[in-house]
């Protein structure tokens, strides 16, 4: 028998939730409706982070232990309050995306299993000037979270040298977020340029512990996103709630506690009685819009001294001045005249396998947990980060690859390329 639904008065609206007993989270035994009621106690912070911006439903409606699937557009069976605004992609699709306004958005958008909130850049009154800069801090297999720390706080410099205020959070999974509010005047274009600035000065500042190499393979320490900047992009907001197992919280921090933070202790459990305490570290964003500028007259010096456009991510066009967008272990040395293997394509200087194509995350390590079987004597000789796990965005979801990087293994050791454990095709069924 159908749980029945639970009806809440909130913003002078009606908002139904559905099945409020069901379990989100198995392990910390959250329910929808537990959920619901978090996000009611800290939505003056997580207004803060979505009000009058659209935003993609990521929907987990199998909990969070499931796989989730990306709705761009807006269902057409919604509340007379729930506002909209079409919104253009990099494809040249178009979609009426949801613009949460109020309490009663809030609540609504949680009701469909949208664990954590994911807003686009820009105001729905302006789609096509951004009034965020964002810094994600993404650690590559091995990085502990004291370094994660030290970029956050190498980023808050090369942010306010600039002219412009950093403001931390944690990601509430494994890296940290740094936003900077900026004035509305420039396009995505040249706020992912000024995204890229940043991301090459905090390497150069860092150098052993940050970097701004796009391809996993030549990444090391903590990689700056800077194609979070690019349009269609998304970034859990502030107060999200992650899908994982301890429902931790990407929470807004004061730069005095970056340095002691431990991302553990921000929960669905910990974060309403510290927001009930301290109120949103966050609250004073809008009124530090800075300008562009700073970062732009970097960008335009790094070009200047010869450094090409940053690879963007592969389903956009080639830009204008981007460097190869080839990945480094399939380039042509400069040196072999453009040789190629006997099949045509390039040969790798690198040695990576690919070990598996799958259509979810456990499927996948299930299939690298057989090759390892297989393989006992090479496991032990890769380190994390020669574990390449990459989330590929597909039509209206995400699908997993895997592949391992041998450069630790000796040449006369190494296995070959074998055929898949998983070979899921992410376009089967689907017409160009």
């Amino acid at each position: 028998m159908a749980e029945r639904k639970m009806v809440l008065e909130l913003a002078g609206h009606e908002v139904a939730v559905s099945n409020p007993g069901k379990v989100y989270f198995p392990r910390a035994g959250v329910t929808k409706l537990d959920m619901v009621r978090y996000y009611l106690a800290v939505a003056p912070g997580a207004l803060g982070g979505v009000r009058g911006r659209p935003m993609a439903l990521k929907r987990f409606v199998n909990g969070a232990e499931a796989e989730p699937f990306f709705q761009k557009r807006a269902p057409e069976k919604r509340p007379d309050f729930i506002e909209t605004v079409e919104l253009s992609f990099p494809s040249g699709r178009t979609a009426d995306e949801v613009v949460v306004t109020d309490e009663a958005a809030l609540a609504w958008v949680i009701n469909l299993g949208c664990i954590d909130l994911n807003p686009h850049p820009v105001r729905s009154a302006d789609l096509d000037h951004p009034d965020e800069l964002r810094v994600d801090l993404d650690p590559v297999p091995g990085v502990e979270w004291p370094q994660i720390r030290d970029v956050a706080m190498v980023a808050a410099d090369v942010l306010a040298d600039s002219g412009l205020t950093g403001w931390p959070k944690t990601s509430g999974s494994r890296g940290m977020h740094i936003y900077a509010r900026i004035e509305p005047n420039w396009g995505f274009g040249e706020v992912r340029r000024a995204a890229v600035a940043v991301a090459r000065e905090i390497e150069r500042r860092a150098p052993e512990i940050a970097t701004s190499k796009w391809w996993k393979e030549e990444r090391h320490g903590v990689f700056v996103d800077y194609n979070q900047n690019a349009k269609d992009r998304t970034v859990a907001s502030a107060y999200s709630l992650r899908p994982v197992p301890d429902v931790r919280v990407s929470t807004p921090l004061t730069w005095d506690e970056v340095p002691s933070c431990d991302p553990a202790e921000f929960t669905i459990g910990t974060v309403p009685e510290r927001f009930a305490k301290i109120g949103d570290p966050w609250a004073a964003m809008d009124e530090a819009a800075g300008s562009l500028d700073g970062l732009l007259e970097l960008a335009a010096s790094d070009e200047a001294a010869g450094l090409p456009d940053a690879p963007w991510p592969p389903h956009y066009e080639k830009q204008t001045g981007e460097g190869p967008r080839v990945q480094p272990s399939k380039r042509r040395s400069s040196g072999s005249a453009g040789a190629k293997s006997p099949t045509g394509r390039r040969q790798s200087t690198m040695p990576l396998i690919e070990i598996a194509r799958a259509e979810t995350k456990d499927e996948a390590m299930a299939g690298l947990e057989r090759w390892k079987a297989r393989h006992p004597e090479v496991w032990p000789q890769l380190e994390p980060a020669d574990v390449l796990v990459d989330a590929m965005r597909g039509r209206s979801s995400v699908w997993y690859r895997i592949r391992l990087n041998l450069r630790h293994v000796p040449e006369a050791e190494r296995p070959p390329q074998e055929p898949l454990e998983v070979d899921y095709d992410p376009w089967a069924g689907f017409q160009s």
